[in-house]
């Protein structure tokens, strides 16, 4: 019955989506869009598709997602959004971080970038237009691979914290106390694969198109650069997800590197209370802005 009554549910919620839908303006992006994918499709094949394609998309969005916070350290006025401000960039942290990249993104990622064909084949996921998801369903599966990456992110990342492990693997992506948007995947190729695992497993929950590939690496990527930026900036569009921890939230655990262990979410920190320490953190940051007020009045 409490299955029957879930589906019932969902059918009525992707109904009433599909209903407010049809009275949206036509997306002007959506024909261009159509006859680029068609191009694609016509003159590449699956494999190239699905190996350099993924490649692309990957490393043009990584590093286009972390222009933003790269040019803020050269605007004053974003200085004030800076979360740890006694601890600027150094051009030599980031060449640093910008070679690790490329070895991992080239001789750890790409490896496993190469078994997405084999990976669509196996599973009869389509490539084709007529067969691509609409927008919303894009949206909640993206939603649902999140959801499962942050618990498999949460428990992994915890268990890497652990004494006996931690200055083996996770210590390299805690090297930088107060991160920057390009360090977000700067890591121990071990943790690359260890945390980079709860990635798949969302796809193969939900994959019906490799659009959804290419949409939820351009979102874990968007989440991942978004938190580790070092700078909470007002009017994120990111903040409109329920539950979403942000920047400030996973700064502390660079700073502080005991709890804010979950990656997108913060139910899994607040259940196990292992955010009680920036809790109590953010608290004693409020009476010293209480205090400087008064002092200033």
């Amino acid at each position: 019955m409490a299955m029957n009554d879930s589906i019932n549910i969902l059918n009525s919620a992707y109904l009433a989506v599909e209903y407010i839908d049809s009275f949206l303006p036509d997306n002007p992006l959506q024909q261009p869009f159509k006859n680029a994918w068609n191009y694609m499709l016509d003159n590449y094949t699956k494999l190239q598709i699905a190996t350099w394609g993924s490649l692309i998309v990957h490393e043009v969005s990584y590093f286009l997602l972390c222009v933003p916070g790269f040019i803020f350290q050269f605007i004053p006025y974003m200085q004030k959004y800076k979360i740890q401000q006694d601890k600027p960039e150094t051009w030599e942290k980031q060449w640093k971080c910008f070679k690790t990249l490329l070895f991992n993104h080239f001789f750890i990622q790409l490896p496993l970038i190469c078994g997405t064909y084999y990976f669509t084949e196996y599973f009869n996921i389509p490539y084709g237009w007529e067969e691509m998801p609409r927008w919303y369903v894009l949206v909640a599966q993206c939603f649902g691979c999140a959801v499962i990456e942050d618990a498999w992110h949460y428990f992994l990342h915890r268990l890497l914290h652990h004494k006996r492990i931690y200055k083996y693997i996770h210590k390299v992506h805690h090297e930088f106390v107060s991160p920057f948007g390009m360090q977000a995947e700067y890591a121990h190729p071990l943790e690359t694969l260890i945390l980079g695992t709860g990635f798949f497993i969302g796809i193969v929950v939900f994959c019906n198109h490799v659009v959804l590939l290419w949409a939820w690496v351009i979102c874990r990527l968007m989440e991942t650069i978004d938190v580790h930026s070092g700078y909470d900036v007002p009017l994120n569009p990111l903040h409109l997800v329920p539950f979403y921890a942000g920047a400030r939230f996973h700064d502390f655990h660079h700073m502080n590197f005991i709890g804010n262990y979950a990656s997108t979410f913060t139910w899994w920190d607040r259940l196990f209370g292992t955010d009680s320490q920036f809790i109590a953190y953010q608290e004693k940051e409020k009476k010293k802005q209480c205090i400087t007020k008064k002092k200033a009045n």
